[in-house]
């Protein structure tokens, strides 16, 4: 609808004053309308004419023009013009569509990106679900998405976690893997990772050691190894990081078209820095750097001087890699803030060969996870706070508060906790508020929702889009119907926290039209009910772009 008075009124100024000026609509005050706009004031400079007489005149012009869509419309102060929808064009809007600005256009989102060998930590869980909502817009917007995600199978911190797995089998023995218990098997990586760090720091013998077992796990991809018995050890424990990441993953909903291992993409970064030495990349002691200084970046190790790819080759390796599975028109990254840079300097390397992949890709960032009274965390050290104990710390505090074993609540709290809030700052995370049933709490939406379909499970009267409002019914229609350009405004910015604000702000009205309008036996019953069905449904809706689930009952 806001699109179309726009068009219109673009129109209208043509035909009216025959110039060209970009009209764009805002929400004002419910008391001045539905709309406004400043178009008078825009064009009294180049017509060398009051705005008020410019006001005037459009004002007649726009509502002959779009009668059935405009009620009234008034001027304010010096020339603004403030538009009334008709009651038709209100529910036109509470039921229509978000537009489809990115219709045929191939997206790769990539977020999550945990580490095999490494414990899931409360940063893993945010991105998770900041990465599905934002995935879930990109296809609101109407674009083929195909949801990545990468992850380090080769490197050094796999050369850690294997020295101390090596350990405690005493030797190449795969078959004492089978030893452990199915559901400790990620703990005991975790646990040998841990170990394996903290020998790399104190240890100069292990340290050798580590750094020898990091070459032999690229050596067994390089000659696809899989029967030796290091071999063994190492893909029985790859396996078992990528079962506990399924198994995490599919707790909170999440799903992934495709898992980028680093060993998949480190021969194409390697490649492809070596064909571009010169140009691009050159040596310096031993290694291939990429000199950033010149673009007022940092210099990075692109292959260290034992010709191992560093990690930004195998970033090099990973766009190449998305290019190539899916010639995307734009690929949207989601990581934490503390790689930033080093982002930067990857994409000012590739720009300089592949200016069309750096120019499609979109880096979002995101601050850390601060619990209450919470502080750093850190896998390296071992002081890390497990996505699985923030989970299980919101199931208990769910059942506490709600009495009840839901999943879905518990679910709904966490991910409305995370989603609320705007990517890019740190995150404050409080369990108990999470869960609450007042305030601003995915809970307390889930409960609207459920109310909702409460309240048209007890009618049969069929819904009637009546034209003639009372000013309450007028007044949360009018609310109602901005969810699309919310949607729309999310989907350009990539923000989900708009979604959730409008959420809570429609569900707060509804709230307060309930307080003083029956709708079950009302007279207006069948108009009412209406309006609760579009309530429903857009709350449905703005749940499901959430990724929280929207129960029919609590």
């Amino acid at each position: 609808m806001k699109t179309k008075l726009e068009q219109a009124i673009n129109v209208t100024v043509q035909d009216v004053f025959s110039t060209i000026v970009e009209v764009e609509l805002t929400r004002p005050d419910e008391q001045f309308g539905d709309y406004a706009s400043n178009v008078a004031l825009q064009l009294a400079g180049k017509l060398q004419q009051k705005p008020r007489d410019i006001a005037e005149k459009l004002a007649v012009a726009v509502k002959e023009r779009l009668s059935d869509e405009i009620e009234d419309v008034t001027i304010a102060g010096p020339g603004f013009l403030n538009l009334r929808l008709t009651s038709k064009a209100l529910w036109q809007q509470a039921g229509a569509a978000p537009a489809q600005s990115l219709k045929g256009q191939t997206i790769v989102a990539e977020y999550s990106d945990p580490n095999p060998f490494k414990v899931l930590h409360v940063g893993h869980l945010y991105t998770s679900i900041v990465g599905d909502a934002i995935a879930n817009l990109l296809q609101a917007g109407g674009a083929r998405v195909h949801r990545v995600n990468f992850g380090g199978d080769v490197g050094l911190h796999v050369g850690k976690t294997m020295w101390a797995v090596l350990e405690k089998l005493g030797g190449e023995h795969p078959e004492k893997l089978k030893e452990i218990d199915a559901d400790e098997r990620a703990e005991w990586l975790t646990a040998a990772y841990i170990a394996g760090t903290k020998a790399y720091d104190d240890d100069e013998q292990a340290k050798q050691a580590i750094i020898a077992l990091n070459k032999r796990v690229y050596q067994l991809h390089a000659d696809k190894d899989k029967t030796s018995a290091f071999a063994r050890v190492y893909w029985t424990c790859r396996e078992w990081s990528y079962a506990y990441f399924d198994e995490f993953y599919d707790r909170i909903g999440s799903h992934f078209e495709h898992y980028y291992p680093e060993s998949e993409t480190a021969p194409l970064g390697l490649a492809t820095v070596k064909d571009h030495i010169g140009p691009v990349f050159e040596e310096s002691q031993g290694a291939i750097v990429f000199r950033g200084d010149k673009h007022d970046l940092h210099t990075r190790v692109f292959i260290n001087s034992e010709g191992l790819p560093t990690y930004e080759a195998k970033d090099v390796g990973l766009i190449m890699k998305k290019w190539q599975d899916y010639h995307f028109d734009r690929s949207v990254v989601i990581t934490g803030n503390e790689i930033i840079q080093y982002m930067q300097v990857v994409l000012k390397a590739i720009e300089q060969f592949a200016p069309e992949l750096v120019k499609a890709t979109t880096h979002l960032t995101h601050g850390m996870v601060k619990m209450t009274g919470g502080a750093k965390m850190s896998s390296r050290k071992g002081n890390i706070l497990r996505a699985t104990e923030v989970l299980d710390a919101v199931q208990r505090a769910t059942k506490q508060q709600h009495q009840t074993d839901s999943w879905d609540s518990a679910l709904g709290a966490i991910k409305y906790a995370f989603v609320k809030q705007r990517i890019g700052g740190d995150i404050a995370f409080d369990v108990q508020e999470s869960v609450a049933l007042e305030g601003n709490s995915g809970p307390y939406l889930q409960y609207a929702h459920a109310r909702a379909c409460s309240i048209l499970a007890k009618s049969k009267t069929q819904p009637k889009r009546e034209t003639n409002l009372e000013d309450a019914e007028r007044s949360l229609l009018r609310k109602i119907g901005e969810y699309t350009e919310v949607v729309d405004k999310a989907v350009t910015e990539l923000m989900p926290h708009h979604i959730a604000t409008y959420l809570y702000e429609m569900a707060q009205s509804f709230n307060r039209f309930y307080e003083h309008n029956r709708v079950i036996g009302d007279e207006r019953q069948a108009v009412r009910l209406a309006l609760v069905h579009e309530y429903a449904a857009v709350l449905n809706h703005g749940l499901q772009l959430l990724n929280i689930p929207a129960p029919e009952k609590m």
